[in-house]
This record gives C-alpha cells, structure tokens and sequence, in this order.
C-alpha cells in the first residue's frame, strides 16, 4: 500500500490537496476511459511508459522493475492483480447495455481529459455536436466552418477544423467523426494497432479496393490482393466485426440504441466456485524510464555544482516522484475497485448465481462503506457508471443497491423486488382500464407489502411508467 492511506485520499475534506483531487478522479473513471487517461498521464510526464513484457531463457513472462530507490518493489504496479487470460490480441466483445446519457455527452466527458486550448475545445464541443446519430459528421468542413464563424465567432480554415476533428475521432466509441463509412471502417481499425496480419489485410482491403469491397467483388479482390482464400476471409471477417454505425451503440436508454460498455470487472461461475477479478483489459503496466533514472544518479554522483545542471536534476527528480504517485494512484484505485466489489460480491452472493431479482438483498451504500472501511461517497465513486460481466449478462453495479421493505411476516425484501412487482402488474393490466396508483398499492398490500400510495408512485417514476390515464389505449 502507498505511504499515504485510502482513508487520507478517499475521505471527505473541505480543503483538497491536487493529488488527492486526481485520486478522486482517477477512482471514478470507467475501464473505458482509463486507458485514455494513462495514455495522456504518459504523454505529458517522459518519464512515465508502458512497461514492455519480455520472455526470459525458461520462455517464462518478467516485467521489468526499474523504479530502484524511487519506487521500492513493494510499490511496484501490481494494479493487475490477478492474470485475466487476455492478451492484446483478443477480441473484447461489445456489449450492449441501456445508459441514460447521450452520445454527446459521453464524447464531451472524454474532451476534458484531452490537453486542448480553450479554441480547440469549444471547436471540438462544435463538431460533437454536429454529429448525426450514427456518430458521422455528414456536412463537409467548409460548411461546418462557415456555422462556426456564425454560431461562436471563430474564424478558422478547414485545415484547422480537419486537425480538431482528428482528436473527436480519438474518442470512443472508435469511428464517431467520420464523414463516411470507409473513414469510419478505417478509424476502428487504427483504434486497435498494432493490428495482426488479418487485420492488416483488412485495412488494405478498405485503403485500396473499397468499392470492390462494398460491391462484394471478392473474386477480384483475391486477384488484385494475391493472398489465399483463407487468409482472404479472416481479413473479411475481421471487417465484419466493425460498426458502420458507432453512434448506434450509445443513447438514450433504448435497446437498440445503447452504449457498449467494457465492464470493470469479470465475475465467473463455473461449478459452484466464483471467479471475481479486475477487468484490466487494454490498461497497460507502467514503469519509470530506466534512461532518465540513470541520468539522476549520475548528475547526483558527479556532485555537479552549475545551477543550470541544479535545475535539470530537480526537474527529473520530479518527473520521477510525479510518475511514482501516478503509478501508486493507479494501484491503490484498482485495490479499492476491487476491495468494494469483493464485499458487494460478499453481500450479494445468492443474486450472482443465478441472477435472480428475487435473491438481490436489500443494499445501500452505507452497507458497503461499513464493510470496507472506506467513506460513503467513496463507495458511490466506485459504484457510479460501473459495470460487472457475470454469467448472466452485464450488470451496472448501481442496480445491485436498493432500500429495505419490510412485508407481513416481518422479511425484508429488496425495493427492487417492489418494482419488478409494479412492472409486471402494469405490463398485464388491462390496457383500456390501467391500473391507478391506489389499485397498484393495494395489489401490493394483499401480497403483503406495506406500501404507501406516494411510495407506488415513486417506483413508477423511476421505472419510467406513466400514470394511468397516459398508458390508456383505446
């Protein structure tokens, strides 16, 4: 564990200090944004990188330790923390589940952890805004210039507009900013280099014959490209993977038009044993650049005396404390992650295996806090737009809290459970006669849940049911 607690960092104070806001933040990202974030940690520190795995003479995997005084090995980044079976080279499956934000909300989130000017950040927020919702962006940038000129006062090339669009198109879902389907094909293909032979291939095909591609000339293809059938279908099948529209997999809560999420964390049930652990798929390993901590022994072996070489010495040693933190930032919220989850898991035990709404205890985020010792809004940073992938489908962690009920013979009963009631109840009721929300509460009252017609209503709301006389059908 880092020398400063979880409790220092995660706890509520008044006045906090910028690591401790970074911690903070850094707890509440998503997998899918954490990437980026490490992505941006290394760009802006040099001496920060991604920790290369290499094989030793038994054709075993060591990663390399190189932090030395700096970070002792008990510091080192064991954020991983269990072997997931993943490699750079599988597939993550998309996964599609409702969300309750728009994709240009979900965009603009991931604008603030891009280092941009204020121009180029009120320029990106533009063309966000301007995507269509299959995620393209359909006028051409004279246009979308010409708008901006109008709307916000910005007097800018198409050249200069081409540069910001390149940044939208980093975002996630990989594709979105396209202005067609070949650019949008391509974009996920580079979202995922260093690409393998087939996907090689695949970009080949999509760079150079697509028009013979969308066409489905794949006779001529297989000539003009000179590979094997073989190889010629995994390239294809490769494409087949991709979205034509990646604006698709995030909206408003619809079924068909939902986020794909890459859960946080992998629960596995395979013969009465449970398998839980980090999702750290695409998080890569970090660690110091040996080269710059070579250069501080020596400028402080040397005894060098110059205020110039004072100057470059203190700026090393604090790239290097900076890039310690962060590396021991990222452990201690892959521990916490991992330490809610387990008691959540604890707690809920019955419901993860079978999936049953009925097993799911009453929870609220006081149960958890207690559980781990950290502070509430701690758990609720940890909880909030989380998800974990079980057996039975992907669940937001949000979903597993719920208040107690209490029914005739005393048991407490999940909210949850009140609300799968009400669903089904509205779901038959007789569409030209629905049922009121005193009806709904004394159905609820003969199964033996106390509940108040206020509380009927509550529940409905935040099923997003209308009342009675909106569900009424002719």
């Amino acid at each position: 564990m880092s020398s400063f607690s979880q409790k220092q960092v995660l706890g509520l104070s008044q006045k906090l200090s910028p690591q401790q806001i970074q911690m903070i933040k850094l707890l509440e990202l998503p997998s899918v944004l954490l990437e980026q974030r490490i992505k941006q940690e290394i760009e802006e520190n040099p001496v920060l990188e991604e920790s290369v795995r290499e094989e030793n003479e038994s054709g075993e995997q060591r990663k390399e330790i190189s932090v030395e005084e700096y970070l002792r090995e008990d510091d080192t980044p064991a954020y991983k923390m269990r072997t997931n079976n993943y490699s750079k080279d599988d597939r993550q499956p998309t996964v599609y589940i409702s969300g309750g934000r728009s994709l240009q909300e979900f965009l603009e989130e991931q604008l603030g952890y891009k280092d941009l000017s204020v121009r180029d950040k009120a320029i990106a927020k533009y063309l966000i805004g301007s995507l269509d919702d299959d995620g393209y962006l359909r006028r051409d940038l004279v246009s979308v210039s010409d708008d901006i000129a109008f709307s916000i006062g910005l007097d800018l090339s198409p050249e200069e507009l081409e540069r910001v669009l390149r940044v939208v198109q980093e975002l996630e879902p990989s594709g979105v900013g396209a202005r067609n389907l070949q650019e949008c094909l391509l974009l996920q293909l580079r979202s995922m280099e260093p690409l393998g032979e087939a996907q090689q291939l695949a970009k080949r095909i999509l760079t150079d014959y697509f028009d013979d591609f969308a066409k489905k000339h794949y006779d001529r293809l297989l000539s003009r490209l000179g590979v094997g059938r073989e190889e010629f279908a995994e390239a294809i099948e490769e494409i087949r993977h991709l979205s034509p529209k990646p604006g698709n997999l995030y909206g408003e809560g619809s079924d068909d038009a939902a986020p794909y999420v890459v859960p946080d964390f992998i629960l596995d049930y395979h013969e009465g044993e449970f398998d839980l652990r980090l999702n750290s798929y695409n998080v890569p390993d970090l660690k110091v650049n040996r080269r710059y901590m070579e250069m501080l022994r020596n400028s402080m072996a040397g005894g060098t005396t110059a205020e110039q070489d004072k100057e470059a010495v203190q700026f090393v040693k604090s790239k290097i404390d900076s890039a310690k933190w962060f590396i021991s930032a990222i452990k201690q919220r892959h521990d916490t992650l991992l330490g809610t989850m387990t008691e959540i898991f604890n707690y809920q035990r019955e419901y993860f295996i079978d999936g049953d709404p009925k097993r799911l205890r009453p929870m609220i985020l006081r149960d958890i806090a207690d559980r781990t010792g950290l502070d509430v809004s701690t758990i609720s940073r940890v909880v909030n737009s989380k998800y974990v992938q079980t057996h039975f489908g992907i669940i937001p962690l949000k979903s597993l809290f719920s208040e107690a009920m209490q029914t005739d013979s005393g048991e407490e009963v999940s909210s949850y459970e009140i609300k799968q009631i009400l669903s089904d109840c509205i779901a038959e009721e007789d569409k030209q006669h629905p049922l009121t929300d005193e009806a709904l509460m004394n159905i609820l009252n003969d199964k033996g849940y106390h509940i108040a017609r206020r509380t009927v209503a509550k529940y409905r709301e935040m099923l997003k049911i209308p009342v009675a006389r909106l569900r009424r059908q002719i």
